[in-house]
């Protein structure tokens, strides 16, 4: 579905910038100034620092007039609106409207974002189908224009579907039940080595350590680190370097 992000009268050149960078990142490119306070706000330096890499929605964006020439083509409408108005559209968070909007067949969607110092007119927000409010604390619930564009893109982006998450590891493969047997052998038989397990009476202990294992699922790595700790404990207790403490009993009680 055609997309498009429409600024009327942007007063700070960065956050051109910045609705440049957040629209690249949810994947949308169209971009529409209406009478910015700088002709050549596309070219300033802190329009170029503040896109961050979108330097390509900048190329693309468009500068004109009126409003009435950036709504050419729009067949819905949202203006993003903390108040109500008497006489205007209906307000709804973003995910409420969205969602249905997405699901239906319009053809070419823009979000309309007044100027940083006086909001949006009345005027303007009259001619939207909706107004929508971005769910913030009451007590202090004004967001600045870059960030509302990307609460607004990443909201609309997910009603389309969403992007995937890139995977940064490996799955994760946990060692099998034969290894998990094989780790706690070896450890019971440190235990009984340090005189932390009275073999005479082991009692609970080890299948508790049992169900530990079974709830952390430890990797055949994770195995090998157990083993290894396993066999240091023998190797300083049978070396003297482990005071060896009286065997204890393990707790009865479940």
């Amino acid at each position: 579905m055609r997309t498009r992000f429409i600024l009327i009268q942007t007063s700070h050149a960065g956050n051109v910038g910045a609705a440049a960078r957040a629209m690249k990142t949810m994947g949308f490119d169209e971009l529409v100034l209406v009478a910015p306070r700088w002709a050549n706000v596309l070219r300033r330096e802190e329009t170029i620092q503040r896109a961050s890499g979108a330097l390509d929605v900048l190329e693309r964006a468009r500068i004109v007039d009126t409003l009435d020439e950036a709504l050419d083509g729009v067949t819905h409408l949202c203006a993003t609106a903390m108040v109500p108005r008497d006489f205007g559209p209906p307000t709804r968070t973003p995910r409420e409207h969205l969602g249905p909007l997405a699901a239906g067949d319009e053809q070419h969607v823009a979000f309309l974002f007044g100027s940083e110092r006086f909001g949006m007119r009345n005027e303007d927000v009259y001619r939207c189908h909706v107004a929508l409010s971005i769910p913030t604390d009451p007590a202090f619930g004004s967001l600045n224009l870059g960030a509302a564009i990307q609460v607004i893109a990443y909201e609309w982006r997910l009603a389309l579907g969403g992007f995937g998450v890139r995977e940064t590891t490996a799955p994760v493969l946990a060692a099998d039940a034969r290894a998990v047997a094989g780790m706690l052998e070896h450890w019971e038989r440190s235990l009984v080595q340090i005189g932390f397990l009275d073999p005479e009476a082991p009692k609970k202990l080890m299948p508790r350590l049992q169900q530990l294992f079974n709830r952390a699922q430890p990797t055949p790595e994770e195995i090998h680190i157990l083993r290894g700790i396993a066999k240091a404990m023998a190797d300083a207790a049978g070396g003297g370097s482990y005071k060896t403490p009286s065997p204890v009993r393990d707790d009865p009680s479940p």
